[in-house]
């Protein structure tokens, strides 16, 4: 019997190590363990005060935060979200704070790979309009339904002109009286209408306080894009 010298012997059992361990995944992997390459998600949680969300510094803090809790944080966040122009501050547009793209959802899918396409012909439905946790929100049908997305925004994506009615909520920082314009996650409404299938602009809310965004569908939730 040939006996193997002790290097050879290492050099043998290192290689068969090497063998057996599993293979680092590569590209889109599952849940958010996705890690750095997250780029989109909707919102978990809302911040519990209806359309009060602290206004857009609020609202990004709180995707910045969820996004760290699934292992995203080393990207910059922001909430898309429109504002009015109002006391000086010029409009801003949700399309306008989100990055370049492309974006993918905590299983890895692009949901689209540029802003224009995100406006046009995205890839957002039911099952990858994901939360960052790779959940799936309650749409139409589910108990309770939770796909009102807060936008504020027309379907470009682009703030509504001066002199609109205020869809924000009064640039999200009230949760009284008013109204916020909302996108359904699920791309399902009451009838087949383009409204209806908006991801962004499907209707206003009833108000502004938590009840009143529960009362048309929602929980307060809004969409993060990964700008950096």
């Amino acid at each position: 019997m040939r006996v193997l010298a002790p290097a050879l012997l290492l050099s043998t059992a290192l290689l068969s190590a090497c063998a057996q361990s599993p293979q680092s995944p590569q590209g889109g992997g599952g849940g958010a363990a996705a890690g750095s390459q997250l780029g989109f998600f909707v919102t978990s949680t809302g911040l519990g005060r209806g359309a009060d969300l602290g206004g857009l510094a609020g609202a990004d803090k709180h995707c910045q935060a969820l996004a760290e809790d699934v292992g995203a944080g080393g990207r910059t966040w922001r909430a898309y979200l429109s504002t009015s122009a109002s006391d000086g501050t010029p409009a801003v547009n949700a399309r306008d704070r989100i990055g370049a793209g492309p974006w993918r959802n905590a299983k890895g899918v692009v949901i689209a790979d540029s802003v224009a396409q995100l406006h046009q012909d995205n890839r957002l439905t039911k099952q990858t309009a994901l939360t960052e946790k790779g959940e799936v929100v309650n749409g139409r049908g589910d108990t309770p339904n939770m796909h009102d997305v807060l936008t504020g925004t027309q379907s470009d994506g682009t703030a509504y002109p001066a002199g609109a009615n205020d869809m924000s909520c009064r640039n999200w920082t009230h949760s009284g009286e008013g109204a916020a314009m909302v996108g359904h996650s699920d791309r399902t409404g009451l009838d087949d209408s383009a409204a209806a299938k908006s991801w962004n602009t499907s209707h206003p809310t009833r108000g502004c306080s938590q009840d009143a965004l529960k009362g048309t569908g929602g929980a307060g939730l809004f969409y993060c894009f990964a700008a950096k």
